[in-house]
């Protein structure tokens, strides 16, 4: 099984490499792959969101660095 992970934290997952997941990647059953979203953006300071429009809480991604 492949599991692709598209995050703007990489670095919150070294815990998929212990337990039974790590044992599953290990024996080659399942392969996870994990892409920081901010290699692909074409902003020059990395930045991948921005607030809503509109107002309200949270943040919004863009679409170009996930396409891309």
């Amino acid at each position: 099984m492949k599991v692709d992970i598209l995050t703007l934290f990489p670095e919150m997952f070294p815990p998929l490499s212990t337990s039974i997941i790590g044992r599953a990647r290990d024996s080659g059953k399942l392969e996870i792959v994990i892409t920081d979203i901010r290699d692909y953006t074409l902003d020059k300071h990395k930045k991948c969101d921005d607030y809503p429009f509109g107002g309200g809480a949270g943040l919004v991604m863009y679409a170009q660095p996930i396409a891309d």
